[in-house]
């Protein structure tokens, strides 16, 4: 058995180029999908949030157009209501890496508000890259890969293959003109090696000990991928 450890947003907007707080949070699926797969194979999760603040799901991820219908939506609630790890999350400050085996950071729109500058989740995210310890990042989440910055614009990130929520799939999701910046863009600019897929599609990328997914349906691959690993 091993101890994974999901680093969560603790926001439940994301503010918009002009000023508006977009109401957001984590994506229920990129929660679901891989906590299903990793506790179903026996491991065990601890969810850890900035401030140790229970975490927000996006409303819209709850939708059953978001799910692949009502039964699906169903279903993700049901994971929701029994997952008694988001009801007491520990506060990312006191995290210790060595307490666990590998890392994965669900998405949403809320990373984009506090982990893309959180120090703490930086700090982790950089340890876990030099552990060689399996690291899961999906959709938004790729946004904390920025607050890994040094001054001169440096991360350790630079060079990696990664794949991230796309500025197709923000566009066809009607806010790419209201967001302040776009993910793929900050990527680039970081130095990642970044990997688009087609919109909405699963697309995984695997680079060394780093586990990234384009969007949504890239969770359960990507948890897949993340169970081989352990």
């Amino acid at each position: 058995m091993a101890k994974v450890l999901f680093v969560m947003t603790g926001v439940d907007h994301w503010t918009l180029n002009d000023g508006t707080k977009h109401p957001t949070g984590y994506w229920a699926e990129e929660f679901a999908a891989p906590y299903e797969a990793l506790r179903g194979a026996g491991h065990e999760i601890v969810v850890a949030t900035p401030g140790a603040v229970v975490p927000t799901v996006d409303r819209g991820s709850l939708a059953a157009d978001a799910n692949g219908g009502q039964a699906g939506a169903e279903k993700v609630a049901e994971t929701l209501r029994a997952a008694t790890e988001l009801t007491r999350p520990i506060d990312l400050a006191d995290v210790r890496l060595d307490d666990y085996d590998a890392v994965y950071y669900p998405g949403g729109h809320g990373p984009m508000e506090d982990l893309a500058v959180n120090a703490d989740s930086a700090r982790l995210l950089t340890a876990a890259l030099a552990s060689g310890k399996p690291l899961g990042v999906v959709c938004h989440a790729p946004a904390a890969l920025l607050a890994t910055a040094d001054a001169e614009g440096r991360s350790p990130f630079a060079g990696y293959r990664v794949a991230a929520f796309s500025n197709a799939e923000e566009t066809q999701a009607g806010l790419a003109d209201k967001a302040p910046w776009l993910l793929q863009d900050r990527l680039v600019a970081l130095g990642v090696d970044y990997r688009e897929g087609e919109p909405w599609a699963p697309k995984i990328e695997v680079d060394r000990n780093l586990y990234t997914g384009q969007n949504p349906a890239s969770s359960a691959p990507l948890a897949a991928e993340l169970l081989k690993a352990l």
